[in-house]
């Protein structure tokens, strides 16, 4: 579902912008379908699509007809370019150290950029053609679905809550009082944040479409909670795992002959503890607070 125009001077509409092509629009139409241009940012799971879904962003006006545009095309068209973000810690993937480093070795995400040059929609698969006024309808209620969902943000709540819980323990110090209170307090606002999604689809209502639509009001309360309580959370996480998180060697010094062994023996934490599990829960953390993971556990909670 690719909505998110590169939308340029801010102040402006689509068909006020010096670059028109900074929301996606038609620029050409035959017998056959329609031709469109333009640009969609911040595209997670893009490039694992079969087919890309192409919506208005924001409002439109009677003089943004041609952005007022809804087509589905495949992802491998022709004329369309991704070009791949680029996230903290990413470069670790290539240093072959390992998959300590990487945190969450197995699973990631991506974002792109997708660059849209001509591309061609044929007419059975165009949804939407210059019927503006309907734009702001149809980004309200994608929004609601879309602020729900963020409920699957408690499911990395979850594992980060987890990963603290299990740092504490390598630590020696899980029944210290201040570590059990930030410990419920995440618990806390991780749950809250899955109370509000799943009150959200409980309360939907069935429109004239035979579709149901969730409860527009608990939706935007799941994603406020959304942008605020992963930070929080993420604080505690910090706070309980300590510097080490951002201080620990690579595995590649934890593999060396000789800096290996003087590692094993100063990172050790309570006894019964292996040194390299207490590094990759350190890594963990650090992969969902600060690197690749933050881009979807944080930044698209913020923005998404």
């Amino acid at each position: 579902g690719a909505m998110t125009d590169p939308k340029g001077d801010r102040s402006k509409g689509p068909s006020e912008q010096d670059d028109p092509d900074l929301f996606t629009r038609i620029v050409d139409s035959d017998e056959k379908g329609v031709y469109v241009s333009g640009a969609k940012a911040h595209q997670t799971g893009c490039i694992n699509s079969h087919w890309i879904i192409l919506m208005p962003t924001i409002r439109l006006t009677q003089n943004d007809k041609e952005y007022a545009i809804v087509g589905a095309i495949p992802a491998d068209a022709k004329g369309l370019t991704y070009i791949y973000g680029r996230q903290s810690c990413d470069t670790r993937v290539m240093e072959g150290g390992g998959d300590i480093d990487l945190g969450n070795a197995k699973f990631g995400g991506q974002e792109a950029m997708m660059i849209l040059d001509r591309v061609f929609i044929p007419w059975d698969k165009l949804f939407m053609n210059g019927e503006f006024e309907f734009a702001s309808m149809l980004v309200e209620r994608f929004t609601c679905y879309h602020r729900r969902s963020y409920v699957c943000k408690t499911g990395l709540g979850d594992v980060l809550i987890g990963a603290a819980a299990t740092i504490a323990d390598y630590n020696g110090v899980p029944n210290v009082s201040h570590i059990k209170d930030k410990i419920i307090e995440m618990t806390h606002l991780n749950e809250t944040i899955f109370a509000t999604g799943i009150a959200s689809s409980h309360q939907g209502h069935k429109m004239k479409s035979g579709v149901y639509l969730n409860d527009d009001m608990l939706a935007q309360v799941c994603k406020h909670n959304v942008t605020r309580f992963p930070y929080e959370i993420s604080r505690l996480a910090q706070d309980i795992a300590g510097g080490l998180m951002v201080t620990l060697p690579s595995e590649k010094d934890f593999r060396h002959p000789e800096a290996g062994p003087m590692l094993k023996k100063y990172l050790v934490g309570r006894k019964g503890v292996d040194v390299e599990n207490r590094m990759r829960i350190l890594r963990l953390i650090e992969n969902m607070t600060m690197g690749r993971n933050a881009v979807g556990y944080l930044t698209e909670s913020m923005h998404g």
